[in-house]
């Protein structure tokens, strides 16, 4: 299957040099497209796009085919880093083509997209701060109706009011999931509760927290870095200080600097982590530990990797967020995690596959 995926990303590499040539040779750049949706039996709509990859990829990203020519990604997966750096600058887009080059293997597409945009987030602060604001401006509501009687609602908001409202909405359903006598999937469970919050059938519950990770130079406005919230990615210096800001936010600011005084070891005395550790465990790891996986944290289990039973501590390096999917995972046959003392988390799969997973730095070091 490996090898099938090299050679199928190499192939597309080879049509990427030849559809920038062709665009590079034609005398109308008006037709190209519609000569290549001809040749290729696609729309013109994606033909326009597969021209303006492949003119990306050979000017602006090299790294990034050079990726493809190695076979360690194919175009679904370039096109990730082509989208995330279109509104930017050549310098800055060849910034993060550069930085994405030892990022990319072993990486799914929704991974690599968190990842660029976390490298255009940090090239371009001031430009991601501009981006966000404009955005916010394009927030609306849709109504899309669909076959069998169903209608898709969809909803473009601010991420911190759609993470929190999604947070609320989630953790309501869950409540109702484990109460017994439950018939509802977790899914149906959602659905219903959003619509019963809607339209105002459901009113006082617990309140909801989502973390919003800062560092405590950006929150005193010594510094622009990028801030991330939890399950979504980075976001302007600004909004992370606005937020913090609000007394009524459900959102709760962590600050990156090391707190004296927290809890990071509790032994053998006890299997639950005290509130403390388990807020630490979920702080310093965001998302869930499983590569590829995005769900936050604080939606998470915690997880001893060394079991307790097998004499495994309640610690912060014994202590990993997973989601309740990769939770039962890990208990099927074959399948081993451990961590070590670097805090990376290391996975091996029934097949003999090795994987690993450490929490991404949210901002770069100071410079000495």
């Amino acid at each position: 299957m490996r090898d099938a995926e090299v050679a199928r990303s190499r192939a597309e590499a080879v049509q990427v040099r030849a559809m920038a040539r062709f665009a590079a040779l034609s005398e109308d750049p008006r037709g190209v497209a519609a000569e290549v949706a001809l040749t290729l039996a696609a729309t013109e709509h994606r033909a326009q796009r597969m021209v303006a990859m492949a003119q990306a990829l050979t000017t602006r990203l090299p790294a990034t085919l050079t990726a493809m020519e190695t076979g360690t990604i194919d175009a679904y997966k370039a096109s990730k880093i082509v989208d995330a750096t279109d509104p930017l600058s050549d310098e800055h887009a060849a910034a993060v083509d550069a930085a994405m080059a030892d990022r990319l293997d072993g990486r799914n597409p929704s991974s690599i997209r968190r990842a660029a945009v976390r490298q255009v987030a940090a090239v371009d602060p001031d430009g991601h701060a501009e981006r966000a604001r404009k955005r916010r401006l394009e927030r609306s509501v849709q109504l899309v109706h669909q076959d069998d009687a169903m209608t898709t609602l969809i909803a473009d908001l601010p991420t911190e009011t759609a993470t929190a409202i999604y947070a609320r909405v989630d953790r309501i359903a869950k409540t109702l999931r484990g109460g017994g006598g439950e018939t509802r999937t977790l899914e149906q469970l959602r659905a219903d509760v959003f619509a019963e919050l809607c339209l105002g059938h459901r009113t006082a519950e617990a309140r909801t927290e989502v973390f919003v990770h800062v560092a405590a130079t950006t929150l005193a406005g010594a510094d622009d870095h990028p801030a991330e919230l939890s399950g979504h990615g980075p976001i302007p210096a600004w909004l992370a200080r606005d937020l913090a800001a609000r007394p009524d936010s459900v959102l709760r600011k962590v600050v990156t600097d090391p707190v004296t005084g927290t809890v990071l070891d509790v032994g053998r005395t006890r299997y639950r982590p005290p509130v403390a550790l388990a807020e630490w465990v979920k702080v310093r790891d965001r998302e869930c530990r499983m590569p590829g996986c995005h769900r936050p944290s604080h939606a998470s289990d915690i997880d001893h990797t060394r079991d307790w039973a097998r004499g495994g501590s309640t610690s912060a390096d014994n202590l990993t967020g997973l989601c309740r999917r990769h939770h039962r995972l890990k208990d099927l046959p074959g399948w081993h995690l451990a961590t070590d003392d670097a805090g990376t988390l290391h996975i091996r799969t029934p097949t003999g596959q090795h994987h690993h997973s450490r929490p991404e730095p949210l901002h770069p070091a100071p410079p000495f």
